[in-house]
Protein backbone atom coordinates (compact mmCIF):
# COMPACT_ATOMS: atom_id res chain seq x y z
CA UNK A 1 0.00 0.00 0.00
CA UNK A 2 1.15 3.61 -0.91
CA UNK A 3 2.04 6.23 1.48
CA UNK A 4 -0.52 8.06 -0.25
CA UNK A 5 -3.19 6.14 1.43
CA UNK A 6 -1.26 7.32 5.21
CA UNK A 7 -1.37 11.40 3.64
CA UNK A 8 -5.02 10.67 2.09
CA UNK A 9 -6.69 9.36 5.99
CA UNK A 10 -4.31 12.00 7.58
CA UNK A 11 -5.81 14.49 5.41
CA UNK A 12 -9.49 13.59 5.49
CA UNK A 13 -9.48 13.70 9.38
CA UNK A 14 -7.63 17.04 8.92
CA UNK A 15 -10.14 18.52 6.82
CA UNK A 16 -12.93 16.98 9.07
CA UNK A 17 -11.71 19.22 11.78
CA UNK A 18 -11.67 22.49 10.29
CA UNK A 19 -14.56 24.87 11.58
CA UNK A 20 -18.50 25.16 9.88
CA UNK A 21 -16.44 23.25 6.41
CA UNK A 22 -13.78 25.85 5.42
CA UNK A 23 -11.50 25.02 3.06
CA UNK A 24 -8.13 24.46 3.29
CA UNK A 25 -5.28 25.10 0.90
CA UNK A 26 -3.16 22.69 -0.82
CA UNK A 27 -0.06 24.07 0.40
CA UNK A 28 -1.32 24.62 4.10
CA UNK A 29 -1.85 20.90 4.04
CA UNK A 30 1.36 19.72 2.63
CA UNK A 31 3.03 21.98 5.41
CA UNK A 32 0.76 20.74 8.51
CA UNK A 33 2.38 17.02 7.48
CA UNK A 34 5.68 18.22 5.93
CA UNK A 35 4.86 16.22 2.32
CA UNK A 36 5.60 17.60 -0.67
CA UNK A 37 3.15 19.56 -2.62
CA UNK A 38 3.32 17.67 -6.13
CA UNK A 39 3.03 14.13 -4.90
CA UNK A 40 -0.03 15.68 -2.06
CA UNK A 41 -1.91 16.97 -5.09
CA UNK A 42 -1.64 14.24 -6.83
CA UNK A 43 -3.31 12.10 -4.23
CA UNK A 44 -5.85 14.94 -3.27
CA UNK A 45 -7.06 14.77 -6.66
CA UNK A 46 -7.69 11.11 -6.67
CA UNK A 47 -9.85 12.22 -3.44
CA UNK A 48 -11.39 14.51 -5.26
CA UNK A 49 -12.55 12.15 -7.99
CA UNK A 50 -13.55 9.62 -5.90
CA UNK A 51 -16.01 12.31 -4.06
CA UNK A 52 -14.08 12.25 -0.80
CA UNK A 53 -13.05 15.51 -0.93
CA UNK A 54 -14.31 18.44 -3.10
CA UNK A 55 -11.69 21.10 -4.35
CA UNK A 56 -12.54 25.01 -5.15
CA UNK A 57 -9.85 26.95 -7.10
CA UNK A 58 -9.16 30.63 -6.56
CA UNK A 59 -7.61 32.76 -4.14
CA UNK A 60 -10.50 31.82 -1.29
CA UNK A 61 -10.03 27.84 -2.70
CA UNK A 62 -8.78 25.04 -1.24
CA UNK A 63 -9.83 22.07 -0.05
CA UNK A 64 -12.88 20.30 2.05
CA UNK A 65 -14.76 17.64 2.70
CA UNK A 66 -17.27 16.19 0.13
CA UNK A 67 -19.64 14.85 2.11
CA UNK A 68 -20.30 14.31 6.18
CA UNK A 69 -17.61 13.14 8.02
CA UNK A 70 -19.60 10.28 9.00
CA UNK A 71 -20.16 9.53 5.72
CA UNK A 72 -16.85 8.83 4.31
CA UNK A 73 -14.87 5.50 5.56
CA UNK A 74 -11.61 4.38 5.75
CA UNK A 75 -12.54 1.95 2.67
CA UNK A 76 -12.99 4.83 0.92
CA UNK A 77 -10.17 6.70 0.80
CA UNK A 78 -7.93 3.57 0.57
CA UNK A 79 -10.15 2.80 -2.82
CA UNK A 80 -10.07 6.24 -3.92
CA UNK A 81 -5.96 6.39 -4.04
CA UNK A 82 -5.15 2.85 -4.66
CA UNK A 83 -7.94 1.29 -6.42
CA UNK A 84 -10.49 -1.58 -5.41
CA UNK A 85 -9.08 -4.75 -7.29
CA UNK A 86 -8.41 -7.12 -4.32
CA UNK A 87 -4.82 -7.06 -3.40
CA UNK A 88 -4.44 -10.94 -4.33
CA UNK A 89 -5.57 -11.89 -7.57
CA UNK A 90 -5.23 -15.97 -8.24
CA UNK A 91 -3.09 -16.48 -11.10
CA UNK A 92 -4.23 -20.28 -10.97
CA UNK A 93 -0.90 -21.89 -11.10
CA UNK A 94 -2.05 -24.90 -9.92
CA UNK A 95 -2.86 -26.01 -13.79
CA UNK A 96 0.96 -24.85 -14.94
CA UNK A 97 4.13 -26.55 -14.37
CA UNK A 98 4.65 -30.13 -13.99
CA UNK A 99 2.12 -30.60 -11.26
CA UNK A 100 -0.80 -29.27 -13.36
CA UNK A 101 -3.64 -29.79 -12.87
CA UNK A 102 -6.09 -30.19 -15.62
CA UNK A 103 -9.03 -27.28 -16.02
CA UNK A 104 -12.02 -29.83 -14.82
CA UNK A 105 -10.15 -31.00 -11.58
CA UNK A 106 -9.80 -26.96 -11.05
CA UNK A 107 -13.32 -26.24 -11.03
CA UNK A 108 -13.44 -24.57 -7.44
CA UNK A 109 -11.42 -21.68 -6.31
CA UNK A 110 -8.02 -23.05 -4.82
CA UNK A 111 -7.62 -23.25 -0.61
CA UNK A 112 -4.90 -20.33 -1.30
CA UNK A 113 -7.56 -18.12 -3.25
CA UNK A 114 -10.27 -18.88 -0.82
CA UNK A 115 -8.52 -17.77 2.43
CA UNK A 116 -6.85 -14.59 0.50
CA UNK A 117 -10.24 -13.78 -0.48
CA UNK A 118 -11.85 -14.00 2.85
CA UNK A 119 -8.96 -12.22 4.47
CA UNK A 120 -9.69 -9.15 1.74
CA UNK A 121 -13.33 -9.00 2.46
CA UNK A 122 -11.87 -9.10 6.65
CA UNK A 123 -9.98 -6.63 6.10
CA UNK A 124 -12.43 -3.91 3.31
CA UNK A 125 -15.00 -4.54 5.82
CA UNK A 126 -13.26 -3.77 8.97
CA UNK A 127 -11.77 -0.38 7.07
CA UNK A 128 -15.65 0.33 5.77
CA UNK A 129 -16.39 0.02 9.58
CA UNK A 130 -14.77 3.26 10.34
CA UNK A 131 -15.18 6.79 9.40
CA UNK A 132 -13.22 9.77 9.47
CA UNK A 133 -15.27 11.06 11.50
CA UNK A 134 -14.29 8.29 13.99
CA UNK A 135 -10.78 8.72 13.96
CA UNK A 136 -11.50 12.34 14.26
CA UNK A 137 -13.29 11.19 17.52
CA UNK A 138 -10.33 9.37 18.58
CA UNK A 139 -7.91 11.53 18.73
CA UNK A 140 -6.88 13.74 21.79
CA UNK A 141 -8.53 17.03 22.50
CA UNK A 142 -5.63 18.51 22.38
CA UNK A 143 -4.19 17.37 19.02
CA UNK A 144 -7.57 18.35 17.60
CA UNK A 145 -6.94 21.90 18.98
CA UNK A 146 -3.51 21.95 17.90
CA UNK A 147 -4.86 21.36 14.28
CA UNK A 148 -7.90 24.03 13.68
CA UNK A 149 -5.33 26.49 15.72
CA UNK A 150 -2.64 26.20 13.27
CA UNK A 151 -4.80 25.73 10.20
CA UNK A 152 -6.91 28.37 10.76
CA UNK A 153 -3.76 30.73 11.44
CA UNK A 154 -3.92 33.42 9.32
CA UNK A 155 -7.12 32.85 8.13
Amino acid sequence: MSQGVEWGLHCATLLAQVPDGALVRREKLAQHYGLPEPYLAKHLQALVRADVLRAVSGPRGGYGLARAPELINALDVVEAIEGSAPAFTCKEIRQAGTGALSPEQCLRPCVINSVMTQADNAWRSSLRSVTIADLTHRLPKWVRKHNVDVLTEGA
